[in-house]
């Protein structure tokens, strides 16, 4: 906790000061960049000033308080081993004023990575309803816009359980719409083939594991990457499934896809309804998917929004645009 935190009123205006251990670690809770501290300001009606290990605010008492909550949240965050960036400020402001779980409540779940790497945690309120959706569900769907997290937390979760050896297999799979799913024609065997449509599931594995340990985990086939069409006739059992880029599977195929699931296994299905790269959109499994499993036991839905991006900031701007100018 911090080391003192004391409060006095001026004249009509209220007064907090909150004292830390070091300059170092007061820092770290804004993310060592004080445009943080100007945001706070503006959504919090109140002055901040800050140098060594200490930081004061002046404003209303309800103001200061609201100042006092952050950095409680963001602190209790930082030493349960969460790094702050502006993002993760940003939001303990946003929930602090919207009266939600504050950022800490994110790091309630943290996913193992490779020796030397940080755990993955959750970024958004919504990405922790999804963590949480994985680890009761044996289907969860994942959806929304590009960049919310959508298959890398998919990806944590599943390497996770095979290091702990819940599951025995991770398959990772999406349709290779570009390519017809008619791959006999490209040169290689069929990992290098299939690699272009398959690339975001391999970063998301080297980024956790690192590359030896995901190449290995590649070769020995306890991580395995295809094509959706790959998966026909198959039982997989003990196995943490992925479908990515759902959207571009038809009926047939998602019903296939579902249908796989052997003695312990979990699935989960990602994919953006708003961008289905099908001559027939009508077709998507996605679609029926989200219409005919309602309400099945077992089964999730968690759907993210531009608020959930984790990309640049601009991104979701970008995002929010072309949603509100599509949709005049």
């Amino acid at each position: 906790m911090c080391i003192r935190d004391s409060s006095c009123r001026v004249a009509d205006e209220h007064q907090i000061k909150l004292e830390y251990e070091s300059a170092h670690f007061l820092q770290s809770l804004f993310g060592y960049d004080e445009k943080g501290l100007r945001y706070l300001e503006g959504k919090a009606q109140v002055r901040v000033v800050t140098r060594d290990g200490w930081l004061v605010a002046h404003g209303s008492e309800q103001n200061c308080e609201l100042v006092r909550e952050v950095f409680s949240d963001l602190e209790e965050a930082r030493r349960n081993g969460s790094e702050i960036t502006m993002r993760e400020f940003r939001s303990a402001v946003d929930m602090a004023l919207s009266g939600g779980e504050g950022v800490s409540a994110l790091s309630k779940i943290q996913l193992v990575g490779a020796r030397g790497r940080k755990s993955v945690v959750a970024r958004t309120p919504h990405q922790l309803e999804y963590l949480n959706a994985m680890a009761a569900n044996e289907v969860v769907f994942g959806l929304g816009p590009a960049g919310t997290g959508k298959t890398y937390l998919a990806v944590a979760m599943a390497l996770d359980l095979l290091k702990k050896k819940e599951v025995s297999r991770v398959v990772l799979t999406r349709p290779a719409v570009e390519a017809g799913e008619a791959l006999g024609f490209l040169p290689g065997d069929m990992r290098e083939k299939v690699a272009p449509y398959l690339r975001p599931l391999y970063d998301a594995i080297d980024d956790m594991l690192g590359y030896e340990e995901g190449a290995k985990r590649l070769e020995d086939g306890t991580i395995e990457i295809a094509p959706l069409a790959y998966m026909r006739g198959r039982t997989l059992s003990r196995s943490f499934v992925i479908l990515d880029e759902a959207q571009n599977t038809t009926r047939e195929q998602m019903f296939m896809a579902l249908t796989r699931l052997g003695e312990g296994s979990r699935c989960v299905i990602t994919g953006d309804s708003s961008q289905i790269d099908l001559k027939d959109q009508g077709i998507s499994g996605l679609l029926e998917a989200e219409k005919a499993l309602r309400g099945v036991q077992g089964v999730a839905f968690n759907h993210f929004d531009t608020s959930d991006v984790v990309r640049h900031p601009v991104v979701g701007r970008i995002i929010s645009a072309y949603q509100e100018f599509r949709s005049e």
